[in-house]
């Protein structure tokens, strides 16, 4: 089982400063910098199924971990009609990175540091039962640019009732599934 220690923040920490309040600063969060006792680590490893099978995908070569965490991207993703978790979930991860510009690496704001150094973990909240039937591999494609490191599936996510059965729509019942999406960027 691998995993990465990221930082837990209390109810009133800034993620970019570290303190307690609304102000924002430029300077690149590492994990290093979470030492204080404000902060506890947690961590985010491979989930095992009831089957032994593990749900979380890696990169397949033996880069170096994020070291520096810049943003956390949230987004949810909806299947109305077709009963898709897969569709789900890539619109959860797109609302978790359209809304966002991360000129930095472009610009070399970051001295050092470009698209090639960017590096991305992705952690999905999927219904239990739907888990086995995501595709990770149409998920990854959403994201232009970044070293996807991992892909972490966890229970989460939703299924209630789209209030309607539309078979011309593919629809084989009622349900709507809803996936959460945690994207972490960083370097």
């Amino acid at each position: 089982m691998s995993s990465l220690q990221i930082p837990c923040f209390t109810k009133h920490t800034s993620l970019i400063t570290g303190r307690a309040g609304n102000s924002f600063s430029s300077k690149p969060v590492s994990f290093s910098n979470y030492r204080s006792s404000k902060f506890q680590t947690c961590q985010i490893s491979q989930q095992t199924q009831p089957n032994g099978a593990e749900r979380s995908e890696g990169s397949t070569d033996s880069s170096p971990p994020m070291n520096h965490l810049l943003f956390v991207e949230m987004g949810v993703g909806y299947d109305q009609h077709g009963q898709d978790i897969t569709a789900a979930a890539t619109r959860a991860c797109r609302d978790a990175i359209t809304s966002n510009s991360i000129p930095a690496f472009r610009r070399g704001s970051i001295p050092g540091v470009s698209f090639e150094q960017m590096k991305l973990q992705i952690k999905l909240g999927v219904p239990r039962s739907l888990q086995k039937s995501l595709d990770i591999e149409k998920v990854k494609s959403v994201f232009p640019y970044g070293k996807i490191l991992n892909v972490e599936v966890v229970d989460g996510g939703l299924i209630s009732s789209s209030g309607v059965h539309v078979e011309e729509m593919g629809d084989k019942t009622d349900e709507c599934y809803i996936v959460n999406a945690a994207v972490y960027v960083g370097y």
